[in-house]
């Protein structure tokens, strides 16, 4: 794999000594047509206009070339061409150097063999090449070997910075970028938490609040009732400690979603754990521990994933999760038929990807993927979405923890 890598960076620069030739050739019809207009702006802007076109081309080329043979992909942006191509030009023009030497080296060891073996004279002086002659060319043959090779791999670092240096972003446009990404993401962790509260006052307005109610009554039923129908009022305690149990699953359930208390006390994966055991659903894990920023983005982005898998299974397991619930042979999570949770460390971030074989059709803008993505790139991580409809749903985050 090794020896793959370097014939491939190898092969790149041998292009790249192509194209710094045509490089060259193209900077210098530029400067001869520059020069008789040198001293007329109006003239000099006309001829680097015209020449944008050609230098765009051969930086496309380079692009290419950078990409597919140095691994270097480089982000498209407006860039300085032909400052690009001038730097270039020197460095391939080296890197051609260098593998010239290379080449004049390997002949002159193949010839010299080829010499000894076939005892021909090494000069007019008629002294056949011998094995100690042979001897005292291999140290420092390996010694240039050597520092050629350093020197191509320097050669290639020199290709890259030349690269991210005039055609990536400049430090100003990267600067303006991060500024508008972290006000994005501020206003997205702004909306997020205000979409938190909205959703935690209407799990208490039509849960809790309403069990209250209904436990209120049945209280209130019971004491009326106790004077004139022991067995009756006994029958309505019962339901009022049965609807109490309620209250305070719901309870539970509201500041679960809150913040899991599990994240501190047991870890990322025993919360994870739950959360699966809860849905029937499958984990994988091989995180060990991240930062808890990092833990708790996790544990939400799993939590809602397998949420949302559970409440839009495809429409089959609905009907037979509806069915069983009706006969009372089922829980309210017995129509996802399939969710696999997978989370790892990848360097050195988090991966999360949540799969099921629902109905598909998830709209990434809703509002829970949407407070999922705004969470996520708070923490400068990567959030996508891929749910075609009727093929399930697939959502995969990834999180820096450095």
């Amino acid at each position: 794999m090794v020896a793959g890598v370097a014939w491939r960076r190898t092969a790149g620069l041998c292009l790249g000594a192509v194209t710094a030739i045509v490089s060259a050739g193209f900077l210098l019809l530029i400067g001869l047509a520059l020069l008789p207009v040198a001293v007329l702006p109006g003239a000099r802007d006309r001829v680097l206009t015209a020449a944008s076109r050609p230098a765009n081309v051969l930086v496309t080329w380079e692009r290419k070339r950078l990409r597919d043979w140095l691994a270097t992909p480089v982000p498209h942006a407006p860039g300085r061409p032909l400052a690009y191509l001038a730097a270039r030009t020197v460095v391939g023009l080296l890197g051609a150097s260098i593998l010239l030497l290379v080449v004049w080296g390997l002949v002159t060891v193949a010839v010299t063999v080829r010499m000894w073996l076939l005892g021909w004279p090494l000069d007019a002086e008629q002294e056949p090449v011998t094995g100690l002659t042979i001897l005292t060319l291999i140290v420092p043959g390996a010694v240039l070997l050597y520092l050629a090779v350093q020197g191509l791999a320097g050669v290639v670092g020199l290709e890259r910075r030349t690269a991210r240096t005039f055609l990536g972003p400049t430090e100003n446009q990267v600067l303006r970028r991060r500024i508008d990404e972290l006000a994005e993401s501020r206003a997205g962790v702004v909306a997020a938490v205000d979409a938190e509260r909205r959703r935690i006052e209407r799990d208490l307005h039509d849960g809790v609040q309403q069990r209250l109610v209904a436990l209120g009554l049945l209280l209130g039923r019971a004491r009326r009732a106790a004077d004139r129908d022991r067995a009756a009022a006994d029958d309505l305690l019962r339901a009022a400690h049965e609807e109490s149990q309620r209250v305070l699953a719901d309870l539970r359930a509201v500041a679960w979603r809150v913040y899991p208390a599990a994240l501190d006390t047991l870890g990322l994966e025993e919360a994870l754990t739950a959360v699966a055991e809860g849905a029937g659903a499958k984990l994988s894990y091989a995180a060990g521990e991240p930062p808890e920023p990092v833990a708790t983005a996790v544990y939400f982005v799993v939590a809602e994933a397998v949420t949302n898998a559970v409440k839009h299974a495809s429409p089959t397991a609905r009907s037979q999760a509806a069915g069983e619930s009706r006969n009372g042979k089922g829980e309210q999570h017995a129509g996802a038929s399939s969710v696999h949770i997978d989370v790892w460390r990848a360097g050195a971030a988090v991966r999360v990807r949540v799969t099921d074989d629902g109905a598909g059709g998830a709209d990434p803008a809703g509002g829970g993927l949407a407070g999922l993505r705004r969470r996520v790139a708070a923490l400068d991580g990567r959030f996508a979405v891929e749910s075609p409809p009727g093929r399930g749903t697939v959502v995969e985050a990834e999180l820096p923890c450095d």
